[in-house]
């Protein structure tokens, strides 16, 4: 009995578990069957309510509510600062955020739990990132907020002190930037995005530059200083001295002054006010004798002032006031290039090379000629040194002891200072032509002068053209120099390198005649008689035991020189 009773027991507990068992199965397939093609009720995504939507719905309803989000420029927050950024790469996954909306193949209670939710469910959305784009873009971006930190500093400008404010460093972090705007959807309703970013602070701050402001620069400007130079007295202002001071970073001060004692050295008004101070150092005078050369006279030791003396006595001053701004400055001998002693060292032993130029005894060519011939005769030039006619004899000015002449100017003879001086550099050519050294820079006049060797001349202009030549030799060059009413004459002491150079002609080539034409009115025109223009070849050759060893080519182009006629 007891064993047929627990039977029908257990015969209406089945029953009941069947009976429950049918009612849970019918449940849950109409759950999946409504989950099929619905989104539970009340999911949302980042705000989107998608709930009770069919899938097709939900889709669009995403794509235009969240799919566009990182297409427009997206607001974010840089620092302290809001601004806007454009953004690719990043991009909503609809199908797998509908997916995660839907959570296909979940277990059965939670398929039968969706029939009977009534409450909101807010669904984590899939972000898409492409990082190689987004870095990309976000880079592009970051150009535009990016900047450099400035230090701190102290300039000198036209004799006053400058402070230079300090500015913080910033850039964006890229790749967190990028992790951000993907774990944050923008434009729901929180504010901007926050990016991260990264500053750099400059190693010199405001508190060093006023500092430095304070103790130096204001009292360095405040005032000349005044430096006494074999008794005479040299005033360097603030203008001079800004120009070649400065404060840099140095050991435990983060700005201390530096100035540049080289720059300050050859400043013009400084130079120019030492130079009147300090005596020259002068060459011997040499003179030849049977082919020889020989001392025509002892040089002398001169004086200078080095950047580091310069620098040594000028520093200390500029933190003074008042009288306590002047100080001695001190200078050293300068043995001369050439003596008597080491003219023998320097192979400076025979005659190389000597040319004669003629013109006619006109007042400005005497003046004029006479004045560089002055300034060029001594020159010294050491073995694969360069020497200038422009260095050596300085602007034709009338400060420089040259007056008005003749001149060529575009293709016509025109007055201005120092017309002449083109006979001196055509007799310097073919001394160093003669000499056989190497011609680095050159030119011809536009159109041929009578009374110069054709293809073997040239003309300078202040400027513009210069004659210049370098000193292949192999042993010093001295060169001899001298001037009279009617000539000048160039002569290269050395060592000759070859037997002998030679100059060989061609017939003139390419000739053009002249025109006639009125030249300008008034005390200007010079009137101008016609000559053709030609082309001209003009070989040096270089000989030892009587055979050529060397050749170089000189091709010259001479313009026609038109007939000129003044009223």
């Amino acid at each position: 009995m007891a064993s047929a009773g627990c039977r029908r027991i257990g015969r209406r507990v089945a029953l009941v578990v069947g009976v429950v068992g049918a009612g849970f199965g019918g449940l849950y397939l109409v759950g999946l069957f409504v989950a099929d093609d619905t989104v539970p009720a009340g999911a949302r995504v980042s705000g989107v309510d998608i709930g009770g939507l069919s899938t097709a719905q939900a889709r669009e309803r995403l794509d235009s509510g969240l799919g566009k989000t990182w297409s427009e420029p997206v607001k974010v927050r840089l620092g302290d600062s809001d601004g806007t950024v454009r953004v690719s790469g990043i991009s909503l996954d609809t199908e797998e955020t509908l997916a995660r909306a839907a959570q296909p193949g979940a277990d059965p209670f939670t398929v039968i739990g969706r029939l009977f939710a009534n409450g909101d469910r807010e669904v984590e959305p899939v972000i898409r990132v492409d990082t190689v784009k987004a870095r990309a873009s976000l880079a592009e971006e970051a150009k535009s907020y990016d900047r450099k930190a400035r230090e701190g500093a102290v300039r000198f400008k036209v004799g006053e002190p400058v402070l230079v404010r300090p500015v913080t460093g910033r850039s964006l972090d890229v790749d967190g930037a990028v992790e951000r705007l993907a774990e944050e959807i923008p434009g729901q309703g929180a504010g901007p995005v926050r990016l991260p970013v990264r500053t750099t602070e400059p190693q010199v701050g405001a508190a060093e530059v006023e500092r430095a402001m304070e103790e130096f620069a204001i009292p360095a400007m405040s005032a000349p200083v005044t430096l006494t130079v074999n008794g005479r007295k040299i005033e360097i202002g603030p203008a001079a001295l800004g120009k070649h001071l400065a404060m840099k970073p140095d050991g435990d001060k983060p700005l201390a002054p530096v100035l540049d004692g080289e720059g300050l050295l050859v400043e013009p008004s400084v130079a120019s006010a030492l130079a009147l101070a300090l005596d020259e150092p002068a060459n011997a005078e040499l003179s030849v004798h049977g082919g020889r050369v020989a001392v025509a006279s002892d040089g002398r030791t001169g004086q200078d002032v080095t950047a580091v003396g310069l620098k040594k006595a000028v520093l200390p001053l500029l933190t003074k006031s008042g009288a306590a701004r002047t100080g001695a400055v001190g200078v050293k001998e300068v043995e001369p290039t050439l003596t008597r002693d080491n003219l023998g060292r320097l192979g400076i032993t025979e005659q190389m090379s000597t040319f004669t130029v003629d013109f006619e005894p006109d007042a400005y060519r005497v003046t004029n000629i006479g004045r560089a011939a002055e300034l060029i005769n001594g020159s010294v030039v050491q073995p694969d040194g360069i020497w200038s006619f422009n260095r050596t004899v300085g602007e034709r000015t009338e400060a420089n002891g040259f007056v008005e002449g003749v001149i060529i100017n575009n293709d016509r003879y025109e007055k201005a200072a120092g017309g002449g001086v083109s006979a001196v550099a055509t007799t310097v050519f073919n001394a160093l032509f003669f000499a056989g050294v190497k011609p680095v820079e050159y030119g011809a006049h536009s159109f041929y002068i009578e009374r110069y060797p054709e293809g073997r001349e040239a003309t300078v202009a202040w400027g513009s053209l210069d004659l210049k030549f370098r000193n292949d030799s192999g042993n010093t060059i001295y060169i001899d120099a001298r001037a009279t009413n009617t000539s000048v004459t160039i002569t290269f002491l050395g060592t000759k390198r070859y037997d002998e150079i030679e100059s060989v002609k061609g017939p003139r080539t390419s000739v053009k005649q002249p025109t006639t034409r009125e030249g300008a009115s008034g005390e200007s025109c010079v009137p101008q008689t016609p000559l053709e223009g030609f082309n001209v070849s003009v070989d040096r050759l270089f000989k030892d035991g009587g055979r050529t060893v060397r050749t170089e080519n000189f091709e010259t182009r001479y313009d026609p020189r038109d007939e000129v006629t003044c009223d």
